[in-house]
């Protein structure tokens, strides 16, 4: 259930102290704080309707077929479809900057239409992030969906983190190198998410 809330706007809540750590192995750990975004139906509606989201297809093994979700990256120079969206990447990037040493730069985008859409099992280890340590953070609008991670090495239970509308969930330390994380496809009735993930700069 979206929450519809009245005020001057959506706005997100402070981060030291709320934030629940989960520490993994191999120096991986994850950050979760449901309900991080207050107000996020005005992001959602603004995402829905005011992004330009593209289909992309892919090369897999001996053929080519569709991303089964769409797509929208925003570069460093580029102004966020949300006054909020903007709030909250700076919010991110002074929590976190004595941890990181940067700031969260880009964000990319994905539009789940349906439960037919998802991402599969992979690592954010294009550029810096496949050899070194880094963040990923993500901020979920719209219908939950559940996103998984499992240890590259195997022999580890895999873990389920339910992301709703308005949570926030950052992967850090070795997690991108060392862990996988995926969106599944689900048959039970679910309307359209939307997620966003801040990066560093050269991290994707």
């Amino acid at each position: 259930m979206l929450d519809l809330m009245g005020g001057a706007g959506p706005t997100v809540d402070p981060l030291p102290g709320r934030l629940v750590r989960h520490r993994l192995t191999a120096g991986a750990w994850v950050d979760v704080l449901p309900g991080w975004v207050h107000g996020s139906d005005d992001v959602f509606r603004t995402l829905l309707t005011e992004v330009d989201w593209r289909a992309e297809r892919r090369q897999m093994y001996d053929g080519v077929v569709d991303v089964p979700r769409l797509l929208r990256w925003y570069g460093r120079d580029e102004q966020l479809p949300h006054p909020a969206l903007t709030e909250a990447r700076e919010a991110l990037s002074a929590h976190y900057r004595a941890e990181l040493g940067e700031p969260f730069v880009t964000a990319g985008m994905c539009l789940y239409r349906d439960g037919r859409d998802s991402v599969a099992w992979h690592g954010d280890t294009l550029g810096r992030s496949s050899r070194e340590d880094t963040m990923v953070a993500i901020v979920s609008f719209g219908s939950p969906r559940n996103l998984m991670l499992r240890p590259r090495a195997g022999g580890a239970e895999t873990l389920r983190f339910p992301q709703g509308h308005g949570d926030l969930i950052v992967m850090g330390g070795s997690c991108q190198r060392t862990w996988e994380h995926a969106i599944p496809k689900t048959a039970k009735p679910v309307g359209p998410r939307v997620s966003v993930q801040f990066r560093p700069i050269n991290v994707a």
